[in-house]
Formats: structure tokens, C-alpha cells, sequence
């Protein structure tokens, strides 16, 4: 039965660490989400530009 008690001090704990939780505001999850999408629109931007000068590149250097 010591099992039995490891869970419920475990669930225990679970319920004294979920009221330390603090979520974001809905303006503070706009902001985060506008910031990660436009990373990812700048990173592929900068992917693209890149494959297409190295997709260049090698076409000329083996022609």
C-alpha cells in the first residue's frame, strides 16, 4: 500500500502546483502568436532566398 500513498501525495502536489499556474492574457497570447508567426514567415522567406541562390549556384558551376 506504500504505492497508495506515493499517488496521492503526488496528486497532492499536482493540486499545489496548478494553482501556481499563470496564464497569459488574451493580449499577451495575440502579441506571442503574432511574434511566431511572423519568425516563421522571416525564416522561410530567408530559406527560400537561400535554396534558390544555392539551386543557382550549382546549376552554373555544373553546366
Amino acid at each position: 500500500m506504500a504505492w497508495m500513498n506515493q499517488v496521492r501525495e503526488f496528486v497532492k502536489d499536482v493540486r499545489v502546483e496548478s494553482t501556481k499556474i499563470s496564464w497569459p492574457t488574451r493580449n499577451e497570447l495575440r502579441d506571442s502568436t503574432l511574434v511566431v508567426i511572423a519568425t516563421v514567415v522571416i525564416v522561410t522567406v530567408f530559406v527560400g532566398v537561400v535554396d534558390r541562390v544555392l539551386t543557382w549556384g550549382m546549376g552554373f558551376l555544373f553546366r
